[in-house]
């Protein structure tokens, strides 16, 4: 399999076979991201990643293969025609196949008709990644999101009628100290209406060399710290209303662990929440008082 610089997936996608089908990402302006900094997006030749696939198939461990994710950042950018050549080969190539999944964006589905849609779930594509970051319109302007969540909740309706699944991501703290409950609450409507498979929050992470970093350090944007963090999250989970969602919050950035499904874990999390603003509860992640 050959990759071209760093390749990010989904932690759920570990254990996946990652296929590199676009490279970067095609939109790479969010103002909090260094994911894709380093790369000019462009969309592989289909011939290169059908030989990818043929020459992984012929690995001794080919029929281990249960799940494929393919990126980079916004796999579904790619002409509808492509994935399905690609999906075909993944379902011929790999006989135990349980599901295939990518990134993408709201634009993404939203440029797609319904029948589009349709074949793509059809030929076996099962779960969208779609990073929405916050429900708060303001928030996705700030860091260059766009999108708005009206696209986001539009696009999640498509995918739903399509039979398609989608996981949603949120970052928190990425309002800043000024706006921990506007984003919160707003990122909690829009879980509402989304009702994804999986919602998970990341916590803010920013890198050297990103317009939100400069921010940072000119005095422009004050990160939240770990009580904050708490707060956010007791924001969010009083006014979620998601029934069925499977909600993580326990990825390496996070400061504390939360898993469970809503609206029935709600309470218990909310228990979690106390714990850990006690002193009772604390990952061995949470180190330092602020969220760097």
């Amino acid at each position: 399999m050959e990759y071209e610089g760093a390749v990010y997936r989904p932690p759920s996608e570990a254990r996946s076979l990652i296929v590199q089908v676009t490279i970067g990402c095609a939109h790479n302006t969010c103002t909090f991201c260094n994911m894709y900094i380093d790369k000019q997006f462009r969309i592989r030749a289909l011939d290169d990643i059908l030989a990818d696939l043929e020459s992984e198939a012929r690995q001794s461990y080919a029929p281990f293969v249960e799940r494929v994710f393919l990126a980079d950042g916004d796999a579904l950018v790619m002409r509808t025609e492509q994935l399905l050549a690609i999906l075909s080969a993944v379902y011929r190539l790999f006989p135990h196949i349980a599901r295939v999944s990518l990134y993408g964006t709201a634009g993404d589905v939203l440029r797609k008709s319904d029948e589009e849609l349709r074949q793509l779930r059809a030929a076996g594509l099962e779960l969208i990644y779609l990073g929405a970051e916050s429900g708060d319109d303001e928030i996705l302007r700030s860091v260059r999101k766009d999108t708005t969540s009206r696209e986001m909740v539009a696009a999640a309706k498509r995918l739903h009628d399509s039979g398609m699944q989608c996981s949603v991501t949120l970052i928190s703290g990425l309002g800043g100290k000024e706006k921990i409950t506007a984003h919160a609450r707003a990122s909690a409507e829009l879980i509402s209406c989304m009702r994804p498979l999986y919602v998970s929050f990341l916590t803010l992470q920013l890198a050297p060399g990103t317009p939100l970093y400069e921010d940072v350090m000119a005095g422009r944007f004050h990160r939240i710290t770990t009580e904050d963090s708490v707060r956010e999250m007791e924001e969010f989970l009083s006014h979620v209303d998601a029934p069925g969602s499977i909600f993580r919050m326990n990825h390496a950035s996070n400061c504390f662990t939360l898993a469970g499904t809503l609206n029935k874990d709600i309470p218990a999390l909310l228990r979690v929440l106390q714990e850990v603003k006690s002193g009772e509860r604390f990952s061995r992640r949470m180190g330092a008082r602020e969220i760097l």
